[in-house]
């Protein structure tokens, strides 16, 4: 789901399974592919930090983005789940919409119930178009009845903002009250961590000015530094703010701080939050079973089809008033024709395109995400395949290289999450 299009990196996120002389298979390592670098990328302000930090920085969506860093892309994956990982995602769009209008206005071109929402709560939703399919997906925070906070995917940007300013432009020309601004003076970053509620005061007191009372969207004060945005807790908002199926934060930042903020929270942790990059951000977020926009989900892909139903909140499946709802509502009554699912395999991990076919020969559909598991020691993948064939425990052919390997159809996620669920 979020991240920016990964999809750019394509299926050379993946290297080929190290061979070695024990039968346990080693999980791939993600590369990226052997391109033409563009002439200028875009660099986010922590851009020399993560140099220095030993960061292997290749083009994505535009931007000069670190990868991995020193240590491997499977103990990058494992130290998140154990102990917790600080991204940087400031080439991520986050903008604004204000006005006494703004909810209206964005209810228009989204799935979700953004006027449901308590004030300072946020949801997953999906830009749909005409025709029931996702432009994005992204976070919405409803800060006020007056104020909407959203952060769309670097990839999508410039589509993003061309759709919302031509339906912004026809919406006030019929007397709509609303405006925006996009925050590019401010940085984002993605606090991971394991167990948070636990021990979170660990090391995230520093960013509160008293005990650990966490709010989806507060003005809070860090090291000294007045911080608006996103002190979230990702257990709130399942398969939104978390991207890895762990517990945290994405805390919105001026950009003049962004770097005396990452490293307050890399030292207060003690050693504990790393940095990490693509590979392992792709890794945690398949083995938590999210989609990857460009990948499981795309223009052509209705929500419904991606498994994203629960998105769509109750008073709009009723009411409708958003693109695409005559295709979509009509698919929750009736059901969608193909489903996304998840799958266990043998054989060598399988890769976005590779086919699906029943023990028969009939095929029935296609992976769009996959790969070896560093947690689960094993192969995962998601992909979609034909209503009916999409239940946990139909067995299936996936073809690889010319070869066919047995799956089988399984429960997402893969890695159970550790999203934090209030009394």
């Amino acid at each position: 789901m979020r991240g920016g299009s990964l999809w750019q990196l394509g299926q050379c996120l993946f290297r080929r399974l190290a061979q070695s002389k024990s039968t346990t298979p080693k999980p791939r390592h993600f590369a990226a592919a052997p391109a033409a670098e563009p002439a200028e990328l875009k660099k986010t302000v922590l851009h020399d930090f993560h140099v220095e930090h030993g960061g292997k920085m290749v083009p994505f969506a535009g931007w000069s983005m670190p990868l991995q860093y020193k240590d491997s892309i499977m103990d990058s994956t494992l130290n998140c789940r154990a102990a917790g990982s600080l991204f940087d995602v400031s080439h991520m769009c986050g903008l604004s919409l204000r006005g006494r209008d703004c909810i209206p206005f964005l209810e228009t071109l989204v799935v979700a119930d953004i006027a449901g929402l308590r004030p300072g709560t946020g949801t997953l939703t999906v830009f749909t178009n005409e025709r029931g399919g996702a432009i994005d997906d992204s976070v919405v925070t409803k800060v006020r009845d007056d104020h909407i906070y959203l952060v769309v995917n670097a990839g999508c940007r410039d589509k993003d903002l061309a759709h919302i300013a031509a339906h912004m432009e026809a919406f006030k020309a019929k007397g709509g009250a609303v405006d925006w601004h996009i925050h590019d003076e401010r940085s984002l970053l993605a606090l991971q961590v394991y167990e948070i509620c636990s021990f979170g005061k660990f090391y995230i007191t520093f960013i509160y000015p008293s005990n650990l009372q966490v709010q989806y969207y507060r003005v809070i004060q860090s090291n000294g530094l007045s911080t608006i945005g996103m002190a979230t807790l990702c257990s709130h908002l399942p398969e939104t703010f978390s991207y890895t199926g762990e517990d945290g934060f994405e805390i919105s930042v001026p950009s003049e701080h962004a770097l005396d903020l990452a490293k307050a929270i890399l030292e207060k942790s003690e050693g504990k939050v790393r940095l990490t990059g693509l590979g392992a951000r792709d890794s945690l977020r398949l083995e938590a079973g999210l989609c990857l926009y460009g990948n499981d989900m795309d223009q052509h892909t209705t929500p419904v089809e991606a498994g994203l139903t629960w998105a769509i909140g109750k008073r709009r499946r009723a009411e409708g008033g958003f693109l695409g709802a005559e295709v979509i509502l009509k698919q929750l009554e009736e059901g969608p024709p193909i489903r996304r699912v998840g799958f266990f395999s043998t054989g060598p991990p399988p890769r976005s395109h590779n086919e699906i076919f029943t023990s028969s020969g009939e095929k029935i559909g296609e992976v769009t995400s996959g790969g070896f598991s560093p947690c689960l020691k094993k192969n995962i993948a998601m992909g979609y395949v034909k209503s009916g064939l999409h239940k946990p425990g139909t067995e299936v052919k996936i073809v690889i290289r010319g070869k066919s390997n047995d799956g089988v159809v399984t429960k997402m996620p893969f890695v159970p999450t550790k999203y934090y669920k209030p009394s």
